[in-house]
């Protein structure tokens, strides 16, 4: 894979170097029967011309029949080739082309053939300057022998780079879009890797500029990143896909669709259960599942339930009653919503409640900031209670610490002569407080 930028040494002319790929290609071709046509005639009177661009597009041309070499020759063959362009005046004219033809099958080895295919891309894609917009070529390449071969794992460690190249490259928005859509196809065809082609899917729909919004291509993309999300188990958060103005065309374009978006968007089981009654068969028609559908609309039920209690406090029985589950699964269903992200909290199994702790407001609108606003209230007057009965014992302890420095000081004024007289005064103020 793309690495740090490095130099290929060959040794040898242009000249000698062009005419020993040239005869290796015809002896390829010949052991394929292709007798019809031989290179190295051909490029031999452009030679002595010094025609280099038009021996390497004879070279190039010829080129695809190494895809049929023995397997231990494809790279030294290929390298050649590499290097033999690199002495062009114009070696970006070249490079995408040998870059197709790495992108086909290599037929004499199915199995190690697109190991040998990464290995020429990667090295083309390095001894390139970092500027140079080719590599956006060659990394298309790669892509496509990666999906051929379903390694995602070889470009992961890559990915952190897109961002850069794509600067680098001054990629404009619609070969980014392919970019992003040919990632989105490989995660898309990789094991577990369903979240990052809805990533990049959406990285592509954010290139569509919003006059083009409702033109066919944004209509395709964003009908086929709206059922992703909704297909995909691990997504719940849909404010993405409804900020875009693709997304927002079909309300007009795709009703239907638009409003199971909605659904899952800000709505509750009851509402999923009452579209599938109003558009019997539009679920499968549009190759949903509706088992997964109804098992992510249940967590997020139970999250939009968690999100809007006011006592932080939900019993057993109104959760079974909101996702449509027997009591006895009720538990299970809460700790499948903590796993989700969605909520955080304590089931009590003693009271047949689930203590909210955290939650997630799947919209945040005007009934979200009244839920909000409920809430603040009752922390204010719980916190002005508890305010209260600090000021309260406060001037309690106020008070004592007064009556105590008033005690000290009477008997410090009563410690010297006439201290009886001082008591039975004191005496007859007590007696006398006690009969009022």
């Amino acid at each position: 894979m793309p690495g740090p930028s490095n130099t290929l040494l060959i040794e040898g002319s242009f000249e000698e170097l062009a005419d020993e790929l040239s005869h290796y290609i015809d002896e390829v071709k010949r052991k394929q029967g292709d007798n019809n046509t031989a290179i190295q005639t051909e490029i031999t009177p452009l030679l002595e011309q010094n025609q280099k661009d038009e021996v390497l597009k004879k070279l190039v041309t010829g080129s695809a029949v190494l895809n049929s070499a023995p397997e231990k020759e494809i790279i030294a063959a290929y390298n050649l080739l590499v290097h033999l362009i690199r002495q062009s005046s114009n070696p970006n004219m070249f490079l995408p082309r040998i870059c197709q033809h790495l992108s086909n099958p290599i037929t004499s080895s199915p199995t190690n053939g697109p190991g040998l295919a990464l290995s020429v891309l990667t090295t083309i894609f390095n001894i390139l300057p970092q500027d140079n917009d080719v590599r956006y070529h060659v990394f298309l390449a790669i892509l496509r022998v990666i999906r051929s071969s379903g390694s995602f794992e070889l470009l992961r460690p890559q990915l952190k780079n897109l961002d850069t190249w794509i600067t680098q490259w001054e990629t404009d928005e619609e070969d980014q879009r392919k970019l992003y859509l040919s990632i989105a196809e490989v995660a898309e065809e990789a094991s577990g890797e369903e979240e990052q082609s809805y990533l990049y899917l959406l990285r592509a729909l954010r290139t569509i500029p919003s006059d083009e919004a409702a033109s066919p291509e944004a209509r395709q993309l964003s009908t086929r990143a709206l059922k992703s999300a909704l297909s995909y188990p691990t997504h719940f958060d849909f404010q993405d896909l409804t900020s875009l103005d693709s997304i927002q065309t079909l309300r007009k374009s795709d009703p239907t669709l638009f409003e199971l978006l909605d659904i899952f968007n800000a709505q509750v089981l009851d509402d999923y259960n009452d579209f599938k009654d109003e558009h019997d068969d539009f679920i499968p028609a549009q190759s949903l599942s509706d088992e997964t559908l109804t098992r992510k609309m249940r967590l997020l039920t139970l999250a939009s339930l968690a999100a809007s209690t006011q006592s932080r406090s939900l019993p057993y029985q109104h959760i079974a009653r909101a996702l449509q589950i027997p009591s006895e699964d009720t538990e299970i269903w809460v700790i499948d919503t903590i796993r989700a992200g969605l909520v955080e909290g304590k089931l009590s199994q003693l009271n047949q409640t689930f203590l909210v702790h955290r939650s997630t407001y799947r919209v945040f609108g005007e009934k979200q900031w009244t839920e909000v606003q409920g809430r603040l209230d009752t922390w204010r007057a719980s916190l002005e209670g508890v305010l209260g009965v600090v000021r309260g014992e406060r001037e309690k302890m106020a008070r004592e610490r007064e009556r105590e420095a008033r005690e000290l000081e009477g008997r410090v004024n009563g410690g010297g002569g006439g201290g009886g007289a001082g008591r039975a005064a004191r005496r007859e103020v007590d007696v006398g407080g006690l009969m009022d």
